[in-house]
């Protein structure tokens, strides 16, 4: 992606778009401007702003949209472990590697974190792993690897459910917390743990006469049950409440004399653009005088029109063309678990089973653990489609649902002869007469030395044309991000 990102970047032209882009200052030196050439494809569009952050602060209102534990992070590395190069690299150089270095490591700890929480929950390695991998052809890709927080957001989002199917859940929350720092859609993810603790909860009221009288009174059972509710939500809505307070200070509060100390270039793009600065001469703005203030919706709202239904307008035909792939996608993973768990879905998870009941429980994508899950991609996809700029749905299901990236490899286990003989690591090729064997363990064996999506590539006419769909999509959109996005032309 680095060295694609490069050379797309050396070959195509920039677009003029009409995107934040703010004056360098100081002016760039001879290892600026290389740097610039190898890496400046992923300083574009939303990267401006992360990098802006992480350089000025928050000094104009519009920046209030990106949260700012990913910028405080680029911050942090340049100024600890590539402090040695402020010699040859101005700050904002810094920040940009910075970006790739820190972008490079969270996109293979998401990675890792997404097929540990695979075998966790599908129940299934070679599932897991090969779900892992097609994690790795995401795509939404460039944003992966682009000064977004898109990457950060999957590590620690992956890797909190992870850690609360584990059991461990304080440093499920902890991660959880930390997420909702990076992006605002971080804070829906208080749902797992609600989830997590309801489900214990009735299953132990489920419970054999036998254990009844091991049991707490219900009293400290809810008491239990409600004040780690409380504490963990408070945790994950802190940032963003914290967050929030810092931004009514800064541009609510009365004037702090701040204005004499930005740039003036900066000054003038405020100028020229419309941009906000703080309150002046007593002029707050609108949000300041809301009940509850809350700039983030105050300026998806203003600045980038987002609301319910906003986004249906003829003109905007072919961001929905973007969006259909992950929308269809999503839809039908949705379905497919309804359909094989109609009777799990409308108790909502919480009535104990006789598979569970018996120790074994299913695996596979249609297994029980998989439900709350799905829920949680169906309420993200249902939001985007109806609220959201609409292109941004691949970006926003690729770095906050793992089932995108299980149903997908669910479809390609099922349907691909090439990945039937993928057994145990001993096992040799068994006829597709055993496709009934869904999610049973004889196809969740221990996953094999071979790269299952290098042999569907390598094999690309004997796939079937389902196989080809799933990976023309992963593999078109992360070519095209590159070639697009790098440019400043319009993509996802």
């Amino acid at each position: 992606s680095l060295f694609c990102q490069a050379l797309f970047n050396l070959l195509i032209p920039d677009h003029a778009a009409d995107a934040f882009s703010p004056p360098r200052l100081p002016e760039p030196g001879l290892w600026d401007l290389l740097l610039e050439q190898l890496l400046g494809g992923l300083s574009r569009w939303d990267a401006e702003h992360f990098l802006f952050i992480a350089e000025r602060g928050y000094l104009y209102e519009h920046n209030c949209a990106f949260f700012p534990l990913y910028p405080l992070a680029l911050r942090a590395l340049a100024e600890g472990a590539l402090w040695p190069l402020q010699r040859l690299l101005r700050l904002r150089s810094r920040l940009l590697l910075s970006a790739v270095l820190l972008n490079s490591l969270f996109s293979i700890l998401a990675a890792a974190a997404l097929y540990k929480l695979g075998c966790a929950v599908l129940r299934c390695r070679r599932l897991a792993f090969l779900a892992a991998l097609l994690f790795s052809l995401s795509p939404a890709n460039v944003f992966m690897a682009a000064a977004y927080s898109e990457s950060t957001f999957a590590f620690l989002a992956f890797g909190a459910m992870w850690q609360l199917e584990k059991g461990q859940s304080w440093l499920s929350g902890l991660l959880f917390s930390l997420a909702s720092g990076v992006r605002a859609n971080g804070l829906i993810n208080a749902g797992f743990f609600l989830y997590s603790r309801g489900k214990r909860f009735a299953l132990q009221l489920q419970g054999g006469s036998g254990s009844v009288r091991k049991l707490p009174p219900l009293w400290k059972q809810l008491l239990s049950l409600a004040s780690s509710a409380v504490l963990v939500c408070a945790g994950i809505f802190l940032p963003f409440a914290l967050f929030q307070y810092y931004a009514y200070v800064r541009f609510c509060g009365a004037g702090t004399g701040l204005e004499p100390t930005v740039p003036k270039p900066l000054l003038q793009l405020a100028l020229d653009k419309g941009y906000r600065l703080v309150a002046t001469n007593g002029v707050r703005p609108p949000w300041c005088s809301q009940r509850f203030p809350v700039v983030y919706s105050y300026i998806q709202d203003a600045y980038w029109n987002v609301g319910f239904l906003r986004y249906f307008e003829l003109r905007q035909i072919p961001n929905f063309l973007l969006a259909l792939p992950v929308t269809l996608l999503g839809s039908w993973a949705a379905w497919t678990y309804v359909i094989a768990n109609p009777r799990h879905c409308l108790t909502l998870g919480l009535e104990r089973r006789k598979s569970e009941e018996g120790g074994k429980p299913s695996a596979g994508f249609c297994c029980p653990a998989v439900f709350v899950y799905v829920v949680h991609a169906t309420v993200l996809l249902a939001f985007g489609f109806f609220c959201m700029h609409v292109q941004v749905l691949t970006r926003f299901l690729g770095s906050s649902s793992p089932v995108l990236y299980w149903f997908s490899a669910h479809l390609l286990q099922e349907h691909e002869p090439l990945l039937w003989s993928e057994g145990t690591d001993h096992q040799t090729a068994a006829p597709r007469s055993e496709k009934s064997l869904r999610g049973q363990s004889g196809s969740c064996g221990k996953r094999t030395p071979e790269n299952p999506v290098v042999r569907l590539l390598l094999n690309c006419g004997l796939i079937t044309p389902l196989g080809k769909c799933i990976l023309g999509f992963f593999l078109s959109f992360w070519l095209l991000g590159l070639i697009l996005h790098c440019n400043f032309l319009p993509w996802t």
